[in-house]
């Protein structure tokens, strides 16, 4: 069983950049796809970006595509969410989660997953 951390949330402002990080304990990260998903207050939990356990495949929702790049360390059990030119409706906590299989936009299918990390963009 993997266990997941995130890191790097904050408060940026409209336009800014943020890393957020995901640790894996437990297992390698290599036996899993990755997602990325962000919940806002009154909102339902949102896919934002996917990793294939290979890192040789990823996707993005089309709200963050051309701004929000995942990446992935298997060496380092880490897995990376770059997000550039960030807007105010990027304001959610962000979770990562893990899932046996190819990658996938379905919450649903991910079996493991992470506290959250908050990110808030001012205007």
């Amino acid at each position: 069983q993997v266990q997941l951390v995130e890191f790097g949330g904050g408060l940026v402002q409209t336009g800014g950049s943020l890393r957020l990080s995901c640790s894996a304990s437990g297992r390698a990260l290599s036996s899993y796809a990755v997602g990325w998903f962000r919940q806002a207050p009154g909102k339902e939990r949102e896919f934002v970006a996917a990793i294939s356990r290979t890192l040789a495949t990823t996707y993005q929702a089309d709200s963050v595509k051309g701004r929000f790049f995942i990446s992935g360390n298997n060496a380092r059990n880490t897995t990376y969410l770059q997000m550039n030119s960030l807007k105010p409706e990027d304001t959610a906590v962000y979770y990562c989660a893990a899932r046996n299989g190819i990658l996938s936009a379905d919450n649903s299918e991910y079996n493991y997953w992470g506290q959250g990390t908050q990110v808030t963009v001012s205007s």
